[in-house]
């Protein structure tokens, strides 16, 4: 895994500024390139949540500044609609170069109106996803609608948008106006997923529904209920990258890649960016995951804590070890559950519990069992829970060996 600085070539040479983000010890099984809000910035939480959402399903993200915003060259005042398609085309064609063409594109607000554009100039895309997107790119003259009639007669005029200045020039408006999104998605012909909020009072709604009516099969629409237009809220950008990562495995070609370039392979590996906080991704066997600590512990709670994975792993291998001598035995069990938590409590033949120290790492597991059992089976299924493999482990002396990776 890692998040990695990437600069780029637009079409007129300014060099553009991404971060892309990999998946942990695997090789991307695809690409993506995210196309942020309009004004907005690759580093809007909203874009690493989903982002972080994607890789941790196995995908490489990467999010760009587009020319003029954030860590890229350029003036924003000379940019318009059709540049961001072209800054768009350069970020696929970098990861072409470098890694691996992009066969998923990603776009929000305006940004998704950009990667349905795009999309047609990228033949390596498969599926294309929007979210909160207008229906056409004129749509958002109504966020400076004030300041119209100034840039019509002066060529120019300062719009404040998101509480930051933006001065827009009249070529700006004009290539909006020259754009014509129904038409390109009637001729796109590629997978789209459709993601808008009822209750975006910045893209309405009817947006979505008119980019639906356009576009041809396959095509689906997620409402995003309750959610505004920025996501600010994380459970809804974490949701629409779960969403994404999901529908986009019917139409892509997903093969797990182990990364044959790290120096050592371990059953578990655990990769922490220095801006992520606690929110931790995971390669777990073959599987992929995130681990986290609780708001209250300021973390983010996308993934369990470390100890519950400690007592996930206890819980699991009890029913399991339970159930496969239920099945030998030939015993009614149908359902076993094993609830497991994890603290520090006084060991139950504590001499000095007073003392400071005294309070020893304690696992509490209850178990339920279901079926037509005896009080003897019932007996002995709880002396088996006790040797289950982890439980031993936990149990035994153990070592803990540690190397530096070069």
């Amino acid at each position: 895994m890692g998040l990695q600085k990437v600069n780029f070539k637009n079409k007129s040479g300014q060099t553009l500024v991404g971060r892309l983000e990999l998946p942990v010890d695997q090789h991307p099984h695809n690409f993506v390139v995210f196309a942020h809000c309009f004004t907005c910035t690759k580093n809007l939480l909203a874009v690493k949540n989903i982002s972080k959402a994607l890789t941790s399903n196995g995908f490489g993200v990467l999010r760009f500044d587009f020319t003029g915003l954030g860590e890229s060259e350029g003036d924003f005042a000379n940019t318009n609609f059709s540049g961001n398609v072209e800054d768009l085309v350069a970020a696929a064609d970098y990861l072409k170069e470098h890694y691996e063409a992009p066969t998923l594109l990603i776009g929000h607000s305006l940004g998704g109106a950009a990667v349905l554009f795009a999309a047609a100039q990228i033949p390596a895309v498969n599926a294309i996803a929007t979210i909160g997107a207008p229906s056409n790119p004129v749509h958002v003259k109504h966020l400076f609608k004030s300041e119209l009639d100034e840039i019509q007669k002066q060529g120019e005029a300062t719009v404040n948008l998101g509480g930051r200045d933006f001065k827009i020039k009249r070529q700006f408006v004009e290539d909006l106006e020259r754009k014509s999104l129904p038409e390109t998605v009637k001729a796109l012909r590629k997978p789209l997923l459709i993601m808008h909020s009822p209750q975006d009072d910045t893209v309405g709604i009817k947006n979505a529904e008119e980019i639906y009516i356009a576009a041809h099969h396959p095509k689906s629409f997620v409402s995003l209920d309750g959610a505004d237009h920025l996501l600010s809220k994380k459970e809804d950008s974490r949701y629409v990258g779960e969403v994404i990562s999901g529908w986009a495995r019917r139409y892509l070609d997903i093969q797990d890649v182990l990364n044959n370039n790290l120096a050592t392979k371990h059953q578990v590996v655990a990769s922490l960016d220095k801006e992520d906080a606690f929110t931790t991704s995971m390669k777990v066997g073959n599987h992929y995951m995130i681990a986290d600590e609780p708001e209250d512990y300021g973390g983010n709670d996308f993934g369990p804590s470390p100890y519950e994975l400690v007592s996930a792993g206890l819980s699991a291998c009890t029913a399991m070890t339970v159930q496969m001598y239920a099945k030998r035995k030939e015993w009614p069990l149908e359902n076993i559950e094993v609830h497991t938590s994890y603290g520090k409590t006084h060991a139950q033949d504590c001499q000095n519990c007073e003392t400071e120290g005294s309070k020893i790492d304690t696992f509490h597991r209850e178990i339920k069992l279901v079926g037509n059992l005896d009080e003897k089976q019932k007996e002995r299924i709880m002396q088996i829970a006790d040797k289950c493999p982890v439980h031993k482990t936990l149990h035994s002396q153990i070592q803990i060996v540690s190397k530096l990776i070069e």
